[in-house]
Order: structure tokens, then C-alpha cells, then sequence
């Protein structure tokens, strides 16, 4: 190889040990070196080949190699550019949240997801439709975020890391066009039907043949507006499918637009024939009116999602190590710092309160309506609302590791995840749509032979009145329009066939502790046994206990909490039997009946003291037994009047615990269940689980989504009790973000009106189109009625779904 020859990407010679190429504008050119080949495919795989065909000189710098377009989408490599959108996890696997632009329908998400899950090192693909948002994971090691970037655009999308306060910005402006485009087509529209009267009338009472072109030629022109601008967008949907080899729902519409506006230009040109401009014009206009109007209710029914999304603030108060505020950008915080929360502002990011009490509103992250009391070393979460006093806020997580973001994943993931329904409807209306140009063809050809004047006004009601948009729309627009309406609840789906499989539960199954129950000993009851009064005894357990790490021992400060204890000094930790400490010049000791051997016979209590389960612990001191606390874990609220909704659905109830019997028992006959299981291990459980599975029982199991976890894996459908940074790890398909257990059965009965919705679309879509298309094929149903049916169509599916909000 000649050292002459220079690099066709950066003009340097090619030296002659060379060997790199790069096939550029269809023809193969050397390279210089490993990069600018790199450089030159990225550029060609991007879709930005012009950038070779235009340019006028060689690059003179570094930076003039690549092509300003893909140096932007470099910068979203960068480490401090991703923080905000990107979170990274165990072997060099990144997930990232971004918004795609182009979205017009499901066969738009198909494609995105068909052709990135292609691209070797992304590992995982989802787009929400209602939202347009995409979760793609890809190993870092093998494939750049921006090299992902330049796919998408290589297809004809757009897409950009996901803000909230950006994407409201954005939808805004996209309404702006929307509602620019329909305007366009309503005024073109309006001034056709116009001249479409005069022509009518001239058909029937006589019209003069100039006249008649005159008026044919105006409404050509005031038709092209709307062909040209208002409809840009199916042209565009339509074309990205056929470059891929596919076809979408905007396809047949594309094909009924263009075929009748040039057919009316052929026929104006002609001078004679039938025109269908004022068909073509109210067609476009009812399809934006009904697009525009499905577009608001999908964004609706995702309403209760976007909001977390949005409660984030763009800003933070910082306190720096001088204690000066200084007002910074949301994404430059990082672990450590400690930021101000002021009364009524939003709570920037996760933390530890390390100054202050107040209280804080986490209503819409847990369904908790009551604000929540703060204190020193609380737990706060980014999004919360500070209330009475200001709070000084250790931070502990930002970005993407919040468990606001983990919600937001847990969202995206469950709204991306097609349930079998969702499968079925895509699958249905795919094949429809290929059916249905194959129908075309055989009408039109049928028309052309036997009546070639009405053959072009039927083809065109048939491609318009059969476009399956409702029938895509039958089940997505149910899903997300529930999925909205829990999580304003509490509830929140995590997986796409929770919400399905929820609705067929025929058995439910709960863990006992932390599930029914609140998981943590309280105390019940003091019983005295000398002259010292039972809120004595109680203060006094609860000094002894303050220096104790047991988790016994917040049972007793819990229960004097904001009270003044006595000071105990020499305490000591007596290893497997309890505490002990002198006040006021006493020595007491609390514990078990050990703790004291010298009065051990002593701590005995009647049988209907103690409650099934429960644990007493003694207070005495030299010389006698002073007290007995009896301590046990408590139901939750609403437990009984959750099981109570549940037995009147008609479900099966069983708890399989690995607690003592005595106590599972006794919980089981307060509840009023029956079945129960008590002293099995978590694979026990799981045993129990396959074998009711195994008989056709469809089971739902609820369990605190800790020791639980292989259990609520081998269910049905799961329901995982969760908060705070252990709800974000949940392994449920559902996860109960409120401690209002009713909401239970609440989803139950909301998963089971889904699917009677579901049915109802899938119904009347499938009826509208076998009614529709028989009378549009022997040509009862104008073009222009065949937009409207159409159109309403669409909608009617959607209205019918937001009733589940």
C-alpha cells in the first residue's frame, strides 16, 4: 500500500503496513488507523453518511472528525452526565430512563424494542406506550449509551434521557403542533365542504363546466394544506414501518390519503369524474381530533405515574462546612452532603434527619394520607413534603439509587411488560392489518370490474373504516388506566401480568408475621405482682432497657415515649437473660425467668394472662418479683376486615407461617381462617404453594418479600408488604406501598373490573370491524363516515378504560 494515499476519513496518509477500510456512500475506503474506521462505521450506522457527501474540505482539528450530531451524543458517556438517569449495577450492566420522540402507535414501540434488542451487549428493552418512556439495560463493556442513541436514530426516532419537568415541556410543545395541525385541517376542511356543496348542487340542478373546474382547482389547493402539513405525521409512522419491512396502523391510511387526494387530482386534471377533496380533508381532521383526544386520555391514565415522576425538585438548599446555604441544581447533591429542608418545601433527596423535628407528607409515594412524624435519625425520601419546621438532612441517596426512582423503575417496568392480553391484541391487529390490504385488493379489483366509477369511493371507505387502532388500544388503555388508579392507592404493579393474573386468584395465601401482623413485639398488658403500680414498673423496665440493643427492648421505649425516665447507672447486659442496672440506689433486673434465679420459681402467670404466643418479660429486684410485661405481636389494622372482603369474593384463605402454632393458631381463629400451617421453613412454604398450584388453584401469596422471597417467586401472582428502600428491592409482582391492608382486596376487585373492561373493548372493536367493513365493501358507508366511525372508535375504547380511574 502507497504511503501516498491519504485517509478518506481525516486526509493523513495511510501508512503501509495499513489494512483498515470502511465502506462509506456504497464504496470501500482506506483508513488510516483503528480509530477513524471506528469512527467513520459509527458515523455510517448512525445514518449521518452525508456528512462525507457535503463536506467541502478535510477536517483541520480533532474535533471536526466526527460529525457535530454524534459529538452530542458522546456527551451522554460521560460518568457526571448519566448520574442523573442512569444507574449502574453489578457487572458493568447499566439501565437508563429516556423519552422516545416519533411514537405514533404500538407498532412504534415493536420496532424500538425489535431492533435494539438486536445490537450485541443491550440486554434488556421496554417502552411504556402511554408515556413514550424506555428502560434499556446494556453492558458497558461491549456497547456506549450514545452508539444505543445513534440506533435509534438510524430507524427515524428520537431519544433523550428522561426529566420530568423537561418531558412536561416538551408534551406541551408537541400539543402546541397537534393542535396547529388540526386547526390547519379543520380551516381547509371547513372552506372544501364548502365548495363540495356548490359542486353537489351543480351535479344535481346543472352546473357550466368552467365552473365547475374552478371550483375543483380551489379545492384542490385549499385540500393540499392538509395533505401536506395536517397529516405529515401518518406519512412519517407509516414510512419508518415500511423501511423495516413492516407495515403499521398508519399504513392503511396513508394508503386511503394518498390515493384519494392524487386520484382527485388526476380526475381535476381530466375534467371529468367524481373529486373526493372535502372526503380527504374531514378524514384528516377527524383522525388528528381523535388522536389528539386519545393522546390526552392515555396521558391521563398514566397521570398518577408522571406525577411521582415530577416530585422531585430541580433545586437543593446545600449546607456547606462554613454552615452557609448556597441554592445548587437537584443532580449536583451527593452522598454526605446535608441539605435544608424548610417548612412546606420538597425533600430534595433520601436521608437521615440529623437536626430538626417536623412531620412530612409521603402520601403520594405510600397512599399515607396522615403526615408522618420526623425526628432525629428518621428516615426521609426525596419527593415527601416538609411540614411544620425545618429539617437539616443527611443525604444518603440521590438520582436514580432514591427510592423515588426505584418506584419509577418498578412503574416503567410493569407498564412496559406486555400482559398476554396486550400480546394478543398487537398479534390480532398485525395480522388485521396485512389481511386487510389483502382485502382491498380483492374489492377494489372486484369493483373495478363490475362498476370501475364506485370501485376508487370504496377502496378508499375500506382502507379508512378498518384501520384496528381500537383494537390495539382494547387492552393497553385498561392496563395503564388501573396501574394509575393503585398506585394513587398504594398498591404498586411491578410486573405486566400481575394486574391478569390477579383478576383469576382463586386462593389466597398470607404469611403471618409482618404480613397479618405488624412484625414487631408490643406490649399488651403489665401485670403487677407487688405494691409497686404497673406505670411505675413500666418506667422503670424502660430505663433499665435504654442502653439495650435487643429488639425487646423498643417495645418498652415505645411505649413511654416523650417521658422522662430515671437514670440508671452501673447497667449490665446479663447474655441470654436480660439487663440489669441500679436507680435510686436499687438493683433491678429484667428478663426472663433466668434473670433472677433466686426468685425464678416466682414468674409464673395465670393461663388466661398470657396471650397464644406471647413473651413475658419480669422485672424484680433483690428481694421480689415486681412485675410481669406480657409482649406480642400485634394484628394489623384492617386485617379482620380484610380477610372478611376477601371470604365474600369467594376466594380460598390459608396462612402457611413459620411461627410457633399456639400463636399462628390463635391469630388464624381471630381472623377466621381455618387453614393454616404452622413451623415450616421458607422451602416448606414453597412445597405447600406447588401442591395447591399443581390442582389448576390459581394462588396469590402475600409475604413481607424478605425471608419470603422463593415463595412469592413460585406463586401465581405476589404480593410483597414493603417501604422505603426494601419496598424499591421488592421481589412481588405487587407491592402494597400502604400499611392499609383493605387496599388487598381492593386491587383485587379492580384487577377483576379490568378485565371486564378488556372484554368490552376487545368486543366492540372486533364487532365494529366485521359490522363495518361488510357495509363499506358494498359501498353503504361514504368515505367521510367511514373517518368519523373510525375515529370514534379509537375513542370509545379509551373513554371506556379511563372508567378505572
Amino acid at each position: 500500500m502507497s504511503a501516498d494515499s491519504a485517509c478518506y476519513h481525516c486526509g493523513l496518509p495511510v501508512p503501509e503496513a495499513g489494512g483498515f477500510h470502511a465502506v462509506i456512500l456504497g464504496e470501500d475506503h482506506e483508513m488510516c488507523c483503528h480509530g477513524c474506521q471506528a469512527v467513520a462505521e459509527s458515523i455510517v450506522a448512525s445514518g449521518l453518511e452525508d456528512y462525507y457527501r457535503y463536506r467541502t474540505e478535510m477536517p483541520n482539528s480533532a474535533e471536526e472528525l466526527v460529525p457535530e450530531d454524534l459529538r452530542k451524543l458522546d456527551l451522554y458517556d460521560h460518568p457526571e452526565v448519566q448520574k442523573s438517569f442512569v444507574v449502574e449495577n453489578e457487572d458493568h450492566l447499566k439501565q437508563a430512563s429516556l423519552v422516545l420522540e416519533g411514537i405514533t402507535c404500538a407498532a412504534c414501540i415493536w420496532l424500538n424494542e425489535r431492533h435494539l434488542k438486536q445490537i450485541p451487549g443491550v440486554s434488556e428493552v421496554s417502552v411504556n406506550y402511554a408515556s413514550h418512556r424506555a428502560r434499556i439495560s446494556w453492558d458497558e463493556s461491549q456497547i456506549k449509551l450514545s452508539a444505543i442513541l445513534a440506533e435509534i436514530r438510524r430507524i427515524g426516532y428520537q431519544a433523550h434521557p428522561f426529566n420530568a419537568q423537561q418531558q412536561e415541556e416538551r408534551r406541551q410543545a408537541r400539543r402546541k403542533i397537534d393542535i396547529r395541525r388540526i386547526a390547519v385541517a379543520g380551516i381547509s376542511a371547513g372552506q372544501v365542504m364548502m365548495l363540495a356543496v356548490a359542486l353537489y348542487a351543480g351535479a344535481v340542478q346543472g352546473m357550466e363546466f368552467a365552473t365547475k373546474q374552478l371550483l375543483s382547482w380551489f379545492s384542490l389547493l385549499l385540500t393540499a394544506p392538509a395533505i401536506f402539513y395536517s397529516a405529515l405525521p401518518f406519512y412519517r409512522s407509516a414510512w419508518r414501518a415500511l423501511k423495516q419491512r413492516q407495515v403499521n396502523m398508519d399504513t392503511p391510511i396513508t394508503l386511503g390519503l394518498l390515493t384519494g387526494f392524487f386520484g382527485s387530482v388526476w380526475v381535476t386534471m381530466q375534467g371529468q369524474g367524481v373529486v373526493y377533496y372535502d372526503t380527504i380533508t374531514m378524514l384528516v381532521l377527524f383522525l388528528l381530533g381523535a388522536r389528539f383526544l386519545e393522546q390526552g386520555a392515555r396521558e391521563k391514565s398514566v397521570e398518577a405515574a408522571e406525577n411521582l415522576l415530577r416530585l422531585v425538585p430541580a433545586m437543593a438548599t446545600r449546607v456547606n462546612a462554613d454552615q452557609q446555604h448556597e441554592l445548587i441544581p437537584v443532580h449536583d447533591l451527593a452522598v454526605g452532603d446535608t441539605i435544608l429542608a424548610k417548612p412546606g418545601e420538597t425533600i430534595a433527596a433520601d436521608g437521615v434527619v440529623s437536626e430538626g423535628e417536623s412531620s412530612a407528607d409521603e402520601s403520594l409515594l405510600t397512599g399515607e394520607s396522615r403526615p408522618l412524624p420526623k425526628a432525629l435519625g428518621d428516615r426521609v425520601y426525596a419527593g415527601s413534603i416538609n411540614y411544620e419546621s425545618p429539617l437539616l438532612i443527611t443525604v444518603t441517596s440521590v438520582g436514580e439509587q432514591t427510592v423515588l426512582a426505584g418506584i419509577a423503575r418498578l412503574l416503567d417496568r410493569a407498564q412496559a411488560q406486555k400482559p398476554h392480553l396486550a400480546q394478543l391484541a398487537d398479534r390480532l391487529a398485525g395480522w388485521f392489518t396485512y389481511a386487510l390490504l389483502a382485502l382491498v385488493i380483492v374489492i377494489g379489483w372486484y369493483w373495478w370490474l363490475h362498476s370501475p366509477a364506485k370501485a376508487f369511493e370504496i377502496v378508499l371507505a375500506v382502507l379508512v373504516i378498518s384501520c384496528p387502532c381500537a383494537l390495539s388500544l382494547a387492552a393497553p388503555a385498561a392496563f395503564a388506566a388501573a396501574g394509575s388508579h393503585l398506585v394513587k392507592r398504594g398498591v404498586l404493579l411491578t410486573r405486566g401480568h400481575a394486574l391478569e393474573t390477579l383478576s383469576r386468584v382463586t386462593h389466597f395465601v398470607f404469611d403471618k408475621t409482618g404480613t397479618l401482623t405488624l412484625g414487631k413485639p408490643v406490649l399488651q398488658r403489665t401485670i403487677t405482682m407487688s405494691d409497686v403500680s404497673a406505670d411505675d414498673c413500666l418506667l422503670l423496665a424502660a430505663s433499665l432497657e435504654q442502653v439495650s440493643e435487643h429488639p425487646l427492648a423498643q417495645s418498652f421505649l415505645q411505649a413511654v415515649a416523650g417521658r422522662a425516665l430515671p437514670s440508671v447507672s452501673n447497667s449490665e447486659n446479663l447474655p441470654g437473660k436480660g439487663v440489669a442496672g441500679t436507680i435510686n440506689g436499687t438493683r433491678y433486673r429484667l428478663g426472663n425467668a433466668a434473670v433472677n434465679s433466686v426468685l425464678a420459681e416466682r414468674c409464673r402467670l395465670a393461663d388466661d394472662e398470657i396471650i397464644p404466643g406471647a413473651t413475658v418479660v419480669w422485672l424484680s429486684d433483690n428481694e421480689r418479683v415486681l412485675a410481669g410485661f406480657v409482649l406480642a405481636d400485634m394484628l394489623r389494622p384492617n386485617a379482620i376486615e380484610m380477610i372478611s372482603a376477601l371470604h365474600k369474593r369467594g376466594v380460598r384463605i390459608s396462612i402457611l407461617s413459620g411461627d410457633a402454632a399456639a400463636a399462628v393458631e390463635y391469630h388464624a381463629h381471630v381472623l377466621g381462617i381455618d387453614d393454616w400451617q404452622a413451623d415450616l421453613a421458607p422451602e416448606q412454604k414453597l412445597e405447600v404453594l406447588e401442591k395447591m398450584q399443581a390442582g389448576g388453584t390459581v394462588v396469590a401469596m402475600v409475604g413481607d418479600g424478605i425471608n419470603d422471597a422463593p415463595v412469592l417467586a413460585g406463586a401465581s401472582v405476589s404480593i410483597a408488604m414493603g417501604s422505603g428502600t426494601q419496598m424499591a428491592r421488592a421481589s412481588g409482582d405487587v407491592v402494597l406501598l400502604t400499611e392499609n391492608l383493605l387496599e388487598i382486596d381492593h386491587a383485587a376487585g379492580t384487577a377483576r373490573f379490568c378485565m371486564s373492561v378488556i372484554k368490552q373493548n376487545f368486543g366492540w372493536s372486533l364487532a365494529y370491524n366485521l359490522l363495518a367493513i361488510p357495509f363499506a365493501a358494498v359501498g353503504l358507508i361514504s368515505p367521510w363516515l367511514a373517518a368519523l366511525g373510525m375515529s370514534m372508535s379509537s375513542l370509545i375504547v379509551v373513554l371506556n378504560a379511563l372508567r378505572l380511574r
